[in-house]
């Protein structure tokens, strides 16, 4: 198995089932937490039952229902989970009744449990999260971790558009860490320091000494190593709406703070573990510096993302195992009948397609795109999806035409689970080529693409991106050297220094 390892899935099943005990060197999560809606919302209570909502890609919605009041049972009454860890929930009960922020907290216990099961000894954690849920999530932190374990609260102060008209606006998140074991973790503050304000440098020169040359105060020499990190991160601001490494994901972090975190608290070759990897910025960041990981998230559109991601990034030189995803036809059709939205992300990623956004009465007939641009100067043109689990006919073709036709797509893709009919292929014949103006080359307007053809590595035929490709935005590479195992290399940058404390 490889070193480094993406899982598809449920992530407290994932831990259980294939992260054996102190296996990891680091944690970091982000949990999903709806915090953009009102704040007394998530205290309303909900009587009456309610089917499990389906989980959506980067959807961060948790409610009180069956499924919630399941896993509260569990830990309540298991002899499994530690006993404080019991005793707080139902405290927490008591005092939020049945409401959504009671069903966060159900969710997030067994996960924290099993997060400390794999913890090293010398490992630690960082819980990512903002003030809406950072006490309640302190106090479990401190029932799972042992309160002895609490290390520090980390407040990453940025900036931010938008300001409230009866409150102060909201300018910072939360980040909890713990060790598994208080005084055994692992921290190197050297590779985080920041420099001196030039006037701190000239104002208290004379008392910062050459470290690691091992001279006293007294000399005139400054500290190479520059300041002790605290625990306000200033230095680092969130990723702006119109960069370029924006993918579309609505709590994306920046990877600078992902690497501060790895580079202070792991050392090269070190197991970093993110259990909520959404668009995957601790597992790129991880791989950037010369990490092991393993990244975990329940929705097939998220694996797919991370995937992209690690090949715009690293290229051919990143080696990992994707664990849950279909690899055969049946898999594909059980997925399909447990799940059709998760099918058809899944199908979509197969190809290298993004879901069309769902608004109400828009991309009727388009479950997918893809974006290419073969000409200079030339508009982007775009390739429209349309995925199919069940029974097809030449009507599903033509009605593909129609949505081809109407979008003035370049080409159009029909997905589906059955070897598709001859009929049908014909269909699909007669809507013409398009024809590329950039590779002087035609290409089928239509096509039809089964599930087994896709597993085998048939793919749908279309102009090479030449000039840009937009449906998953590329993070700007950074220079690099390589090393003699043939791994990606250190990474080279040109920073600006001149931080100011």
């Amino acid at each position: 198995m490889a070193e480094n390892l993406l899982y598809y899935g449920d992530n407290l099943d994932i831990l259980r089932r294939y992260v054996k005990d102190e296996t990891v060197d680091l944690v970091y999560l982000d949990p999903p937490f709806n915090s953009d809606q009102n704040y007394n919302v998530l205290f309303a209570e909900q009587n009456g039952s309610r089917s499990s909502a389906q989980i959506r890609a980067f959807e961060d919605t948790w409610c009180w229902n069956q499924e919630a009041a399941a896993a509260y049972d569990e830990i309540t009454t298991s002899t499994q989970f530690p006993q404080k860890v019991s005793i707080l929930l139902q405290s927490f009960r008591n005092f939020l009744g049945d409401t959504d922020m009671l069903a966060y907290l159900c969710m997030m216990a067994p996960r924290l449990v099993e997060l400390r099961r794999v913890l090293k000894s010398s490992g630690s954690i960082y819980l990512h999260c903002d003030p809406t849920a950072s006490h309640y999530l302190k106090l479990l932190m401190d029932a799972v971790f042992d309160g002895g374990s609490f290390l520090n609260e980390v407040v990453w102060y940025y900036r931010g558009a938008g300001i409230p008209k009866l409150a102060r606006g909201r300018r910072h998140d939360i980040l909890l860490w713990y060790a598994k074991k208080e005084g055994q973790q692992y921290f190197n503050p050297d590779p985080i320091r920041r420099p001196y304000a030039e006037a701190t440098v000239e104002r208290f020169n004379h008392y910062i000494g050459n470290v690691r040359n091992g001279k006293d105060f007294g000399t005139q020499e400054l500290n190479p190593l520059g300041k002790h990190p605290d625990d306000v991160i200033t230095h680092i601001q969130p990723i702006a709406p119109s960069a370029k490494a924006r993918l579309g994901y609505p709590t994306q972090k920046p990877e600078q703070l992902l690497e501060e975190i790895i580079k202070s608290s792991s050392r090269e070759g070190d197991v970093v573990l993110d259990p909520f990897c959404g668009c995957g910025t601790a597992v790129i960041a991880a791989e950037r510096l010369k990490r092991k990981w393993i990244g975990i998230d329940i929705t097939h559109l998220a694996i797919t993302l991370i995937k992209h991601r690690l090949q715009d990034s690293f290229g051919d030189a990143v080696q990992y195992q994707v664990v849950g995803e279909p690899v055969s036809l049946p898999d594909a059709e059980t997925l399909a009948a447990e799940d059709p939205y998760q099918f058809q992300w899944w199908a979509l990623g197969l190809d290298g397609a993004r879901p069309a956004e769902q608004k109400k009465g828009a991309d009727k007939g388009i479950d997918g795109r893809r974006f290419f641009n073969d000409e200079a100067g030339g508009k982007t043109k775009q390739i429209v999806y349309s995925v199919k689990a069940g029974h097809l006919t030449p009507a599903h073709v033509r009605d593909l035409r129609g949505v081809v036709e109407r979008e003035n797509a370049a080409i159009g893709v029909l997905i589906c689970m059955e070897e598709p009919t001859q009929q049908m292929r014909a269909e699909a014949a007669s809507a013409g080529f398009y024809d590329s103006p950039g590779w002087n080359k035609k290409f089928p307007r239509l096509q039809i693409l089964a599930i087994e053809e896709l597993l085998k590595g048939k793919r749908v035929e279309c102009p090479p991106s030449r000039y840009a490709d937009a449906t998953f935005k590329k993070a700007p590479r950074e220079k690099t050297k390589p090393r003699k195992s043939g791994h990606l290399g250190d990474v080279v940058r040109e920073k600006d220094d001149k931080g100011e404390w």
